[in-house]
């Protein structure tokens, strides 16, 4: 599925195949195994890991929340960012008119709900109201509390919502960039990826860098849904950062990643020379460099991506989704898949993307378009 075209505040992406769905279901999958991976040791610095896990750091899932596999809030907004989308295409198929960030808008008040959290928004008790719910809210396991983001959970908090010309805060910190990939997987071309990602980010992060960075994300991934190689794709979208307005600190965190990829051996010490992750633009960065030097081996990049001093699953999760829709679902190590939480949940989001779901007489219970 893609787009013909998308007008702001107006139009909804035309959904229709695009990418196959080995690509869709790599990049939601592999993004959740990083997620995974990382979650453990995301507080913990470089030397804590190696004295804990020894000098190559974690190689495999580790305890944590109660369980091996365990995802975090990254994936969790991830989901939701999947079904706003899908709940996007709903509205515009039967009204003919969406704008698709007010959509994201409702999805990720009811991730914060699913978190014991009430909205000031006016949209809030219509967006979780029992009948509107659809299908993913009812799934338990995502009401659990997963060190959800501060930013993310206070903007959403607020009364109103974030845009880029009325932004909430200044915050340029991961939390929009973590969970934008599905918006590359359904936009057809990079350019309009960008536009939607930047939107859908500013709902929460305000800073410039927060937004691009998350826009830069969604446009790697569209272009990797082509067909294009991962430094085409990099490339690409450092050309659409330089039309945007205030991306010189994405733009030089881009080409930084891709500058040590060709001059460096790939070790957390150089993943550190990018930064820790918190903010979007090392994130991206971070998780761009990781997929460069892994090449096709998807093991290789999700570990170097998650070993280092910082927000190890967040960088984990970029890292995955760009590895993923790269190498496809056969790509991602089938023992992670198989002890990863909520699999075949994520699985059917990603068919669902893929093909626009199309069995119309359960739209609007699966995904209501209100």
């Amino acid at each position: 599925m893609g787009t013909r075209e998308y007008e702001e505040h107006s139009r909804m992406p035309t959904m229709k195949i695009r990418g196959s769905l080995e690509h869709f279901k790599g990049c939601l999958l592999g993004g959740a195994v990083g997620d995974a991976l990382g979650a453990p040791i995301e507080f913990l610095s470089l030397s804590e890991i190696r004295r804990d896990h020894g000098p190559f750091g974690i190689a495999d899932y580790l305890s944590v929340y109660g369980r091996k596999g365990a995802i975090t809030d990254d994936t969790q907004m991830t989901l939701f960012t999947a079904e706003g989308l899908l709940r996007a295409h709903c509205r515009f198929k039967h009204k003919g008119i969406c704008h698709p960030p007010s959509v994201l808008h409702g999805a990720y008040l009811r991730w914060l709900a699913t978190q014991g959290e009430k909205s000031q928004a006016e949209l809030f008790e219509s967006a979780t109201a029992t009948a509107r719910n659809g299908w993913l809210f009812t799934v338990k396991k995502l009401h659990a509390r997963r060190a959800p983001g501060l930013t993310c959970l206070g903007a959403l908090r607020g009364s109103t919502m974030g845009t880029i010309e009325k932004p909430l805060n200044d915050s340029k910190g991961c939390g929009g960039v973590m969970r934008m990939a599905p918006v590359g997987l359904i936009v057809e071309t990079p350019q309009l990826a960008l536009k939607m990602g930047c939107e859908c980010a500013a709902l929460t992060h305000g800073h410039p860098t927060g937004y691009l960075a998350a826009g830069c994300l969604a446009a790697i991934i569209c272009g990797l849904r082509e067909g294009m190689a991962l430094e085409s794709a990099l490339e690409t979208s450092i050309k659409l950062l330089m039309k945007e307005h205030d991306s010189r600190e994405c733009i030089e965190l881009l080409k930084l990643a891709r500058d040590l990829a060709g001059k460096e051996n790939p070790t957390p010490e150089t993943v550190e020379k990018i930064g820790a992750g918190w903010t979007a633009g090392e994130a991206l960065a971070i998780g761009v460099y990781c997929a460069l030097v892994a090449g096709d081996d998807f093991r290789k990049g999700v570990l170097l991506s998650v070993n280092h001093s910082g927000d190890s699953d967040s960088t984990g999760s970029i890292a995955g989704n760009i590895l993923g829709v790269m190498l496809g679902h056969s790509g991602v190590p089938a023992a992670w898949l198989e002890q990863l939480e909520l699999k075949n949940v994520i699985s059917d989001l990603a068919t669902d993307l893929q093909t626009g779901y199309n069995d119309t007489d359960l739209w609007w219970s699966r995904y209501p378009g209100f």
